[in-house]
């Protein structure tokens, strides 16, 4: 087929990364309508500047344009529900950022819409794709060392979100450990089916007045019988800090941070090296790259989604299970959770 066309939902940070990319670096794909309520001379010079030709700040001209083969989902959190279920009865296929939405019964309603139009849903679990995580997953899910035994997972930020993010952003485990209760599952191969959930305020007292915490430990039960732990803090001075690690039967598997460069310094001293890299988008960028080139290869050539509506829906049951551990003290099973 000629170029897949696609809709822009949101202009923001994460919107004009994904417009970026699929202009410059997806040969298959072309932007051709930017949807964003906030819609301002700026945001609309952005997009012009990438070969955009048509802004709207109406979401449904991109659901009822013909052109349109596809949608970006990129907006605020509170509307990709809505915008996944509206696309999809215009027959659009749709790629959507995490997380499809932060309760059950909204992310189920958005799946049967799915389901019933038959389009293709990927959900924007971007890590999938760092060709190190990937490279880990890969080790495990091929036998080499055997059945996984602890499948552990440090994910810290560099510096904090504003407190007005914090306000909805639905806390942490929602927010930030989503990836992570993805991350875990997709290492592991299989389902999560317990959770115990620690946490505290550490780096800001502002989190607890949004009952949220910074800082956690979540470790996991898996229905292979691996255990698993993840280590979560909003704040990290020395930046970005990524690592997966599954230890198995016949040896371990491991990755470590990206670093600003790869330059070690020794002497009688000691090694120094230099910081990890500073955030998301120089840690991810690659990663981001692949996973549009991966769902747009899927429109083309007619194939399942590697990140489906599944994948979209266990890590907020896994969310859920958590914050109901920390609030409770004590693990939560999955199946006491809505699936």
């Amino acid at each position: 087929m000629a170029k897949v066309k696609i809709g822009l939902l949101g202009g923001g940070r994460i919107g004009r990364l994904h417009g970026t990319n699929l202009q410059n670096f997806v040969p298959d794909a072309e932007v051709v309508v930017l949807a964003d309520p906030f819609l301002n001379d700026e945001m609309a010079a952005w997009a012009e500047s990438i070969g955009i030709a048509k802004c709207t700040k109406e979401a449904d001209e991109v659901f009822a344009d013909p052109n349109v083969d596809a949608v970006f989902i990129c907006s605020s959190t509170n509307t990709h529900a809505e915008f996944i279920i509206k696309a999809a009865k215009a027959g659009k296929a749709i790629f959507c950022e995490k997380p499809i939405a932060t309760e059950i019964p909204d992310i189920k309603e958005a799946l049967a819409a799915v389901d019933e139009a038959g389009v293709k849903l990927q959900v924007g679990f971007v890590r999938r794709f760092d060709r190190n995580h990937k490279a880990v997953r890969d080790v495990v899910a091929s036998g080499e060392l055997g059945k996984p035994y602890v499948v552990k997972v440090c994910s810290r930020d560099p510096e904090g979100p504003p407190m007005a993010y914090v306000k909805v952003s639905g806390g942490i485990y929602k927010d930030m450990t989503i990836h992570d209760f993805d991350m875990v599952r997709y290492l592991a191969g299989c389902e999560v089916t317990e959770v115990y959930a620690a946490g505290t305020v550490l780096t800001d007292p502002g989190y607890a007045d949004y009952n949220d915490v910074d800082t956690t430990i979540i470790t996991l039960k898996f229905e292979n019988g691996a255990i698993g732990v993840i280590d979560n803090c909003r704040t990290a001075p020395y930046g970005y800090d990524q690592r997966v690690e599954v230890h198995c039967e016949k040896g371990c598997v491991q990755d470590n941070n990206n670093l600003e460069n790869q330059a070690f310094i020794s002497t009688g001293d000691g090694v120094k090296s230099a910081k990890p890299t500073w955030f998301f988008l120089e840690r991810y960028n690659d990663a981001f790259v692949e996973e549009e080139k991966e769902f747009i290869d899927c429109i083309i050539n007619d194939k399942p989604t590697p990140v489906n509506g599944n994948d979209g829906l266990q890590p907020v049951r896994i969310a859920i299970a958590a914050g109901k551990s920390l609030a409770e003290g004590r693990p939560v099973k999955l199946e006491e959770i809505e699936g």
